[in-house]
């Protein structure tokens, strides 16, 4: 005996009568859930909510609703199945679907009210970007990016130009303690840094800015005294005359100082001048400045390969032996946490130990006691000259850390003050390539002491073609 598998599909809880056959096109809404819309509706229907209210298709005079009402006037109606018969039991209705008619009215209003997509804003500008920097350190630790216009800068002064709320002896400070970090790794204060590189800044207390009002005298008197330095100047540098006593950058009980006094010259873009390199406080002649990133990460590349020229000149106690000879030694900090230490000859291995080299050669002396010493750095370490003009036996007149010889006087009219002059610069443009050629002037007391020894400065300068290495 066979048996026939009970009917599919019939509505739940009712069976069909006995012989009689459900057509599967009669049942409502039961078939293959493969219209979005119809799962919408029927999520709606259960949680008893609106679905013409979530309908976005179906909303007036919208495209989507347009297209909607044409495939649905292109499409075939279903044929009725050929078995159906007239005593077949009516099909269960589905409850009737809400009108869609309020909804896509608020639909529309919805979509009218809805803003234009404004342009996108413009990036912060540089300024910017350090007065945020600068705000936010000391929320905590932050981690930043080499640009590649900061390609080749030191550590110290790629975090002096990114906060420049943040003094100087305190930059130092976190690197020589080894609160920054390059790539995860410890860094000198001297270290160069590649476009790409990740620089972890500990969390730091910034003095809290004073909202004091700029005064614009200041300002244009600060601007007419720097421009009154320039003994070379274009649209991508300029070289200054320091004059002696003027310090280069802030430091502890520093307040005016070369750098400061730039803040002057910022132009409409915010770009302010930059240093390049440094002098100490006491030497006068040439300082370069740069006038922009670009010129400033170039002329930094030509101090570090060395492809600047430079010439110094001094008064020395004594005559020395060899007229013109070489001093190569290696120099180390007699105190290492302080930034204005006096420089010590070192070996090679030492700790902080740095190679120094200068070419030196004798232009005149006076009376066998007084010398005028024109001095070739080829490296550029910290108080290189002073430190090897004592090694050699002979100190620069009037220098506070590195002059001690013995039962020696200041011949009468000459100032005991530091008798160093940065007289000569030879650098390629930063843009052009071209070599810059600038001289300084004897500052006010070392041309009193040459008019006094009968100095003739106008002498040529056996030092301009000394070897390189």
């Amino acid at each position: 005996m066979t048996t026939r598998p009970p009917p599919r599909g019939g509505p739940k809880g009712r069976k069909p009568p006995a012989g009689k056959f459900q057509p599967y096109g009669e049942r409502a809404r039961t078939g293959p859930r493969t219209s979005a819309r119809d799962a919408a509706e029927r999520a709606a229907r259960n949680r008893g909510d609106d679905a013409g209210a979530r309908d976005p298709w179906t909303a007036a005079g919208t495209p989507h609703a347009v297209a909607a009402a044409a495939a649905a006037a292109a499409k075939p109606k279903p044929r009725p199945a050929r078995d159906e018969r007239k005593d077949a039991p009516p099909p269960r209705k589905a409850p009737p679907r809400p009108s869609a008619k309020p909804a896509a009215k608020a639909q529309t209003r919805s979509v009218e009210s809805r803003p234009e997509p404004s342009a996108p804003p413009a990036g912060p500008t540089r300024r910017e970007q350090r007065a945020a920097a600068s705000a936010t350190l000391a929320s905590g630790v932050q981690t930043l990016t080499v640009e590649p216009d900061e390609a080749g800068m030191r550590i110290d002064r790629f975090l002096t130009a990114r906060f420049p709320l943040l003094p100087f002896t305190r930059v130092q400070s976190i690197v020589r303690k080894g609160e920054l970090r390059v790539d995860g790794k410890r860094a000198k204060p001297n270290d160069r840094l590649e476009p790409g590189m990740s620089v972890r800044v500990p969390p730091l207390r910034l003095d809290q800015p004073t909202e004091r009002p700029r005064s614009a005298a200041r300002e244009q008197d600060d601007a007419e005294f720097i421009r009154s330095l320039i003994l070379y100047e274009d649209a991508d540098m300029m070289i200054l005359n320091k004059p002696f006593g003027l310090a280069v950058q802030g430091g502890s009980g520093t307040v005016r100082h070369v750098d400061g006094l730039l803040a002057a010259l910022t132009g409409p873009d915010g770009q302010k001048p930059r240093l390049v390199h440094r002098l100490d406080k006491d030497t006068a002649g040439c300082l370069i400045i740069a006038k922009t990133r670009l010129a400033a990460a170039t002329l930094a590349k030509s101090f570090r390969s060395r492809a600047a020229r430079k010439i110094y000149w001094a008064l020395t106690a004594g005559v020395p032996r060899v007229r013109q000879g070489r001093v190569s030694t290696y120099l180390a900090k007699d105190e290492p946490t302080d930034a204005d230490a006096r420089m010590r000859v070192a070996k090679h291995g030492d700790e902080g130990a740095s190679h120094a080299l200068t070419y030196y050669a004798m232009v005149d002396q006076a009376a066998q006691k007084l010398s005028w010493l024109s001095f070739k750095p080829v490296t550029g370490r910290t108080h290189q000259l002073r430190a090897h003009a004592a090694h050699i036996g002979h100190p620069i007149v009037g220098d506070p850390k590195y002059f001690s010889v013995e039962n020696w006087e200041l011949p009468g009219g000459i100032q005991n003050r530091l008798h160093l002059l940065a007289r000569r610069i030879v650098i390629p443009h930063p843009r052009t390539g071209r070599p810059v050629d600038v001289s300084a002037p004897l500052p006010p007391h070392m041309a009193q002491s040459w008019n006094l020894l009968g100095f003739d400065a106008s002498r040529y300068d056996p030092i301009v073609e000394a070897p390189e290495s």
